[in-house]
């Protein structure tokens, strides 16, 4: 959604813009070619993007325009400060969620389903040797917290099913600790076969939402997307502009909350909107005042930007992304 991401971004010259998830330097490259003279900082929790961003750094002509930094969400402020950023001076965010067809396509990195590999799925790869793996949670946790992981995060509807099964295999066959055995344990849940049909009638391993669930886990994914949403929105300038592509329902869920400024721990349905809805109810001012008056975001659409039906023929893996951008009140 290169396009879509420019619009919504409008990258100019002299501009600080942070990109929180580099991954493999796509959109930078595209945004860099709209505005050169942009101070791009360059952030991403995998070493490998972080090579990537620091081989790009070192070619460009002006040094300084691109800025590498290897960092979870939660952890961006402390890079900021050192790189002498103070909170309301940027002019853009952007992040790119979920898992990037780099991570997928390395098959020694765990994610890919389609290739077999050890069962690791950190994000942050080695970074923290003393972060859990895949295999750890797999192997150690009992079967109510796989269910309670694999439903949350997967919103897999065999959930307690999966689980049994993985725990009456591990003391039947031992620990696991490659992709394609956990794999092949979870389609004895199934009777349809190896695929089953996703959301958007695509056909999607019967394991896909096991391994989002335990990726997502093992990465802290839903807690990093939240802080990283709040650090944007101290960080920006007033009416900076802050783009985000989602790839599934629970990044999106939240993205979604902080735009339209809905309590995080609220009713997943419930806005500010629906609050009011009764016409017999009466607000004085004070009340109008607090609660629709005090936005900190903007939407600059009301309509969530879906990838294009060329894109997603081209790019399958782009066809369950979506766009949201605002701005900073």
């Amino acid at each position: 959604m290169v396009t879509e991401v420019l619009e919504a971004l409008q990258p100019k010259n002299g501009q600080v813009i942070v990109d929180m998830t580099f991954g493999a330097g796509g959109h930078a490259k595209e945004i860099l070619k709209a505005a050169p003279d942009v101070h791009y900082i360059a952030s991403d929790r995998d070493p490998f993007a972080n090579s990537i961003a620091l081989k790009i750094a070192a070619e460009e002509r002006s040094q300084g325009k691109i800025t590498p930094v290897l960092s979870r969400f939660s952890e961006v402020p402390v890079h900021l400060h050192e790189h002498g950023i103070q909170p309301g001076t940027i002019d853009a965010f952007f992040f790119d969620l979920g898992v990037s067809s780099m991570q997928f396509d390395r098959p020694e990195r765990g994610f890919s389903l389609s290739q077999d590999g050890p069962l690791d799925m950190r994000m942050d790869g080695a970074r923290f040797p003393d972060s859990p793996t895949a295999a750890d949670v797999v192997n150690t946790l009992s079967p109510r917290d796989l269910a309670h992981i694999l439903k949350k995060y997967g919103e897999e509807k065999k959930a307690q099913q999966i689980a049994n099964i993985i725990v009456e295999a591990r003391y039947t066959f031992g620990t696991f600790s490659r992709t394609k055995q956990l794999a092949d344990i979870i389609l004895g849940a199934f009777n349809s076969g190896v695929f089953t049909q996703d959301k958007l009638s695509h056909h999607a391993h019967v394991a896909t939402k096991s391994f989002q669930a335990l990726r997502i886990f093992v990465n802290n994914e839903l807690n990093e997307i939240n802080n990283g949403l709040e650090v944007a929105r101290h960080y920006l300038k007033p009416q900076g502009r802050c783009v985000v592509i989602s790839f599934h329902s629970l990044e999106d869920r939240i993205v979604k909350r902080h735009f339209l400024d809905i309590d995080i721990n609220a009713d997943p349905n419930m806005s500010i909107h629906d609050h009011f809805r009764n016409a017999n109810v009466s607000f004085d001012v004070k009340t109008i005042q607090e609660d629709f008056m005090t936005k900190l975001w903007q939407p600059l659409s009301r309509k969530v930007k879906e990838p294009s039906p060329d894109e997603c023929w081209r790019n399958p893996r782009s066809r369950s992304a979506k766009l949201r951008a605002a701005l900073k009140v």
